[in-house]
């Protein structure tokens, strides 16, 4: 099972494996509070793609089908993190005020 949370929200047992899967670290948390189990900021929006959607929800759909694009070129770290949620329930985390609108959606759609 695949969940997707805020980084901010309070860790739960139920997370099981806390995934961090943006490229910046977020601000004002601290590592401890995160309880990350993995950062996979390899399977992060690219620079240049993360600034051009700027969580517009305009330009939503055309940032799924890019950010698409560019994970199809990182197989290992996608077949890293399919194995991960292979392993029991997995909660992709992200710093995104946007719960609708961000990359830990699209990733766990491919993983769905």
């Amino acid at each position: 099972m695949v969940r997707i949370k805020r980084v901010y929200d309070e860790p739960a047992a139920a997370d099981g494996l806390r995934i961090l899967v943006d490229r910046l670290w977020p601000r004002g948390l601290t590592k401890e509070k995160a309880r990350l189990d993995a950062w996979l900021k390899e399977l992060a929006p690219s620079d240049e793609l993360r600034k051009w959607f700027g969580h517009d929800p305009a330009r939503w759909e055309e940032f799924r089908e890019r950010y698409r694009q560019e994970l199809a070129g990182r197989p290992e770290s996608m077949a890293r993190l399919r194995a991960l949620a292979g392993q029991g329930p997995v909660t992709l985390l992200f710093a995104a005020h946007d719960v609708a609108h961000n990359n830990a959606v699209v990733l766990k759609e491919l993983l769905d």
